[in-house]
Order: C-alpha cells, then structure tokens, then sequence
C-alpha cells in the first residue's frame, strides 16, 4: 500500500473497543506495520465486490444465511500476533463493530474502519458512491 501522505484523521471513541478510524488512518496504520488489516465480510463478498490486497480474510457471518463463523475467534487470534492492534473492515462499518467488540473482549486492541469497503447506499439505494475503502482511492482489486 502506497499512501501520498500521513492522515491526521483522530480516533473516534467507541463503547466496547479501541475506536472507529477513518479508511486513510487504517490504511495509514497498516503500511506503517502498526494494525493488521482483517476483513470479516464473508467469503462471497470478497469474491464477488472486490477485496484489500494483504487484509487477513476472517468472516464475521457467512453467506448464505450469514450464519456466525464459529471459527472466528480462533481465526482472529491466529491472524493478530499478540500485542498488535487489529483494524477490521466489512462492508459498511456495521458487522466490524460486532467484530471489534468481540476482538476486544479476546483482549485484541480492536478498532472499527468508518464506511466499511462500500460506505453507506447513496439516495439510490446504491453503495461505492458516497464513502468507503474503494470511494476513498485506497488500494483494492477485483477478481
């Protein structure tokens, strides 16, 4: 990841883990060597929407049915060595919070990234478009 300049962006306090960041300070964070990039969107969603080159892929929820990873805790705990921060990414920025929480409780310095890889749906009903990892011109490919 090649990032044009350092983001000054604050951490956003969060009830039940380190905090929210924006996609730059992830991004920041992560080629600096500070934060493990986990993206807990399920397997579908990588395949098919796009993915972070060098994110750890951990699925918070399956597809189909989005059924709880069981292996999640495991999966997390392997990808983030110990005394590491972790920054976990899914669509939007709302399962990453679940993630962040429960990172958290398995005493990981979690944070959720803002916006997620998509952001928000603009009034169209349509993501990519008002936020996000890919909005914000971060590095991200597409099989």
């Amino acid at each position: 990841m090649t990032l044009s300049h350092t983001p000054s962006d604050p951490v956003q306090p969060a009830e039940g883990y380190a905090g929210d960041i924006s996609p730059p300070m992830a991004a920041h964070w992560v080629t600096a060597g500070d934060a493990v990039l986990v993206d807990v969107r399920s397997d579908a969603e990588r395949e098919w929407v796009g993915y972070v080159p060098g994110a750890v892929p951990v699925a918070w929820k399956q597809w189909p049915g989005m059924a709880m990873n069981e292996g999640f805790d495991a999966a997390l705990r392997a990808a983030v060595p110990a005394g590491q921060k972790v920054v976990l990414l899914c669509r939007s920025g709302v399962r990453s919070i679940a993630a962040a929480r429960r990172a958290t409780e398995l005493g990981i310095e979690a944070y959720n990234i803002l916006e997620g890889f998509e952001g928000n749906p603009d009034a169209q009903g349509q993501r990519g478009r008002t936020g996000g990892w890919r909005f914000r011109g971060l590095p991200w490919k597409q099989n």
